[in-house]
């Protein structure tokens, strides 16, 4: 398995004011070599990051990471919300030079492993409705909303480029519960996931589901059948509202 850098990126090097990471993206080459074997795809929206990485051959779920990260002034940190790849990392801020051209970011420095360099290549900046970073912070069971508050153990999704990812984690304990991800569409109404990986369970990689969607006084309120075909009710709030760090 290739070792992935942790993509906290200070230093920054000929990033233009206004440039900005939200979107979807894919990593194409490390070291000069293309990444054909195995699939990362990383989403940064809302000043949030979350990556998901498979086999290409077998959609064996290899990895997970993410959480917050800072940019201004020509400097960019990011710190490990959740990392299946290493989790005594959780917590921790590192950083990278890096080099932002076009739809192409060249990341570079050195890790446990020596001296790595990669570049990632930009998929797609669309928006939507539900592009955004959310936290799970109600269900409705029959006529029933129960809502929580969302604190070290929470369930994150982030949707931005037309990609999408949910993470199940704590990050005081470092334990994950789970992730999946893939492509996916929000129009009139009715929100279409088509998984691509999925931790738990990868025969369920191509499976499409059909949702229902309202956005309501700024939370989505999701609606329909889950992968294993439960009915689901659930209000997403967004991140920077709903989630609230242990003090």
């Amino acid at each position: 398995m290739k070792r992935y850098l942790l993509l906290p990126l200070l230093l920054l090097t000929g990033w233009a004011s206004g440039q900005s990471l939200d979107g979807a993206w894919k990593l194409v080459s490390q070291d000069g070599k293309p990444v054909t074997d195995q699939e990362y795809i990383k989403i940064y929206q809302d000043d949030y990051f979350a990556f998901g990485v498979k086999n290409v051959a077998d959609n064996a779920f290899v990895g997970a990471g993410g959480g917050p990260y800072q940019f201004g002034d020509g400097d960019y940190s990011e710190t490990l919300d959740f990392y299946t790849l290493d989790p005594s990392r959780v917590g921790s801020t590192s950083s990278f030079k890096t080099e932002l051209r076009g739809n192409k970011l060249t990341i570079s420095g050195n890790t446990a492993d020596g001296k790595r360099e990669e570049t990632w290549e930009k998929i797609s900046e669309s928006k939507d409705a539900l592009t955004g970073n959310w936290v799970i912070t109600g269900r409705k069971r029959e006529e029933e909303i129960s809502r929580s508050t969302p604190g070290a153990r929470r369930t994150v999704k982030i949707l931005s480029g037309g990609r999408f990812q949910w993470i199940a984690f704590n990050s005081e304990t470092k334990e994950f519960s789970g992730t999946g991800g893939g492509t996916y569409t929000a129009v009139d109404g009715k929100y279409t996931e088509n998984i691509t990986f999925f931790s738990r369970d990868n025969s369920r990689v191509g499976a499409v589901l059909g949702f229902d969607f309202e956005v309501i006084d700024g939370e989505w309120h999701h609606s329909g059948l889950s992968s294993t075909g439960a009915p689901i009710y659930e209000i997403w709030t967004p991140y920077s509202i709903g989630y609230k760090p242990t003090k």
